[in-house]
């Protein structure tokens, strides 16, 4: 009786070499444990900023005069503030403020910024030189500084405070784009697509693009944690979130005429803000190592 041996890869399923990439890189970025811890603390800081306040039962904003500067208690987790009112309660809600201000300032920043530094790569010539030149001009400012001025002018508010860490992100993430950029269109494929007829959006768009992903990625990780730190900046000095709102560089604000009668009323804020920026250092650092084509063998 003839035995039939199975010829290998036949009537096998073999994963597509974008789900082997994507296993490859999880692998990758599971064996930092660094980066794993960061990315948990992440998803827990989304989800409390979603559904936190909604299992909170006290106001963050009602003052309770009669339980002013109250040490942590059983009561009040965190102690209260100046105003009687909850220190935990008001971080939990300051959460989703934080996570918004991060993600949709740092989104505005990489939006406008991936768009001229992948136009700026593509094209070159004096359209290159131009961009490069005013990107050189916002970079010659201190990030804090620039997202001051712009708030100065706009007005003190959560919406204008996006608006000024948005625009002092757009320089890193144009530059970054433009380098990655200048690399993929030397490649000999790129040739290939435009000498069949391909357009311009259709090169830069279906081929480059998804080419220069991995640093966008990795700077639109990193960058949302020098946001959340530059928006506590500008709240702190008076120009971001005004109070009563819960916004964690206000909160230290408010409490520091406080620290030596009640240093729980910085303590805590500031401990949340040192968490979060952490956080998303410590997981950008992760993806960059398991993105980056030199970690690979």
């Amino acid at each position: 009786m003839v035995q039939h041996t199975p010829v290998a890869g036949i009537g096998q399923k073999r994963s597509s070499p974008r789900v082997e990439a994507y296993k490859a890189f999880w692998r990758r970025l599971s064996k930092n444990k660094a980066a794993v811890v960061g990315g948990v603390l992440i998803l827990f800081f989304v989800l409390t900023g979603f559904i936190g306040p909604l299992l909170t039962t006290l106001d963050p904003y009602e003052p309770q005069i009669s339980n002013k500067l109250k040490p942590p208690s059983a009561e009040h987790w965190f102690g209260t503030d100046n105003y009687g009112r909850d220190i935990f309660t008001r971080i939990i809600h300051g959460m989703s403020i934080t996570m918004k201000v991060g993600f949709f300032s740092v989104a505005l920043g990489g939006i406008v910024g991936v768009f001229f530094g992948i136009i700026s790569g593509y094209y070159g010539g004096k359209l290159d030189t131009v961009i490069m030149r005013i990107m050189d001009v916002l970079l010659a400012f201190p990030g804090i500084l620039l997202a001051l001025a712009i708030v100065s002018v706009l007005g003190g508010s959560v919406q204008n405070m996006i608006i000024a860490v948005g625009v002092f992100s757009v320089p890193a993430f144009a530059r970054i784009v433009r380098g990655s950029t200048l690399s993929v269109r030397k490649l000999e494929y790129i040739d290939a697509v435009k000498a069949l007829g391909a357009s311009d959006a259709r090169i830069i768009f279906k081929h480059i693009l998804p080419n220069v992903m991995s640093p966008i990625i990795v700077q639109l990780t990193l960058r949302i944690a020098t946001a959340v730190l530059t928006a506590s900046g500008l709240a702190f000095l008076g120009l971001g979130a005004k109070p009563p709102t819960p916004e964690w560089g206000a909160m230290l604000s408010e409490g520091r005429a406080y620290m030596q009668q009640a240093p729980h009323l910085v303590l805590f804020p500031g401990v949340a803000i040192v968490i979060v920026v952490l956080a998303f250092n410590i997981f950008g650092d992760g993806l960059r190592d398991a993105l980056d084509p030199k970690m690979r063998k």
